[in-house]
């Protein structure tokens, strides 16, 4: 599919659609839109700035947003499995209760972001900054935390993570009680 403008998803959502899959958006520019429940599934929005945005509930499967400008953005309840986060600004995002599992974060900023009971499990957190995030009740089933900052990350999350099969931490151990 040839790229689409982003101001005509734009109007077409305001219209009352909702359901934009495998689109390649270009010149993806919208501070502060509201996208609440948007379907942007197997879509690529590589570098989109969307920061102060709300895309709660939204279907993000597949979707790229490599590179992308999401700093402060509402994303409570959204689905992003297996999407492909690598380099995102997520700094101070709301991603309670997301969906993420196999989602690609690498070198991601989660910096501040509120990841309460966030599904992160088979998550590329590599390089990721998760400096003062807040990952109380997050589920880490095996995701890969090396190289990532979780200097600061709030409350006492290490003690109520959950995992079954536990995450590679920074150290390269995966025994987070070593």
């Amino acid at each position: 599919m040839s790229p689409i403008e982003f101001e005509d998803v734009l109007a077409r959502y305001r219209a009352g659609e909702r359901t934009f899959i495998g689109l390649t958006l270009i010149h993806v520019d919208a501070f502060e839109s509201d996208l609440r429940g948007v379907d942007f599934s197997d879509s690529c929005l590589d570098r989109a700035y969307l920061p102060y945005s709300n895309l709660s509930q939204a279907q993000l499967v597949r979707v790229s947003l490599a590179g992308a400008e999401l700093g402060d953005t509402k994303l409570f309840g959204a689905t992003l499995t297996t999407a492909n986060l690598a380099g995102a600004n997520l700094s101070r995002s709301d991603l309670r209760h997301c969906q993420l599992q196999g989602a690609n974060l690498q070198g991601a900023d989660l910096s501040g972001a509120d990841l309460r009971g966030a599904d992160l499990s088979g998550t590329n957190l590599q390089a990721a900054k998760l400096i003062k995030a807040n990952l109380v009740q997050a589920n880490l089933d095996g995701a890969n935390l090396s190289g990532a900052s979780l200097f600061r990350a709030e409350g006492n999350w290490l003690g109520q993570m959950q995992w079954d099969q536990a995450p590679v931490f920074p150290d390269g151990h995966r025994n987070h009680r070593q």
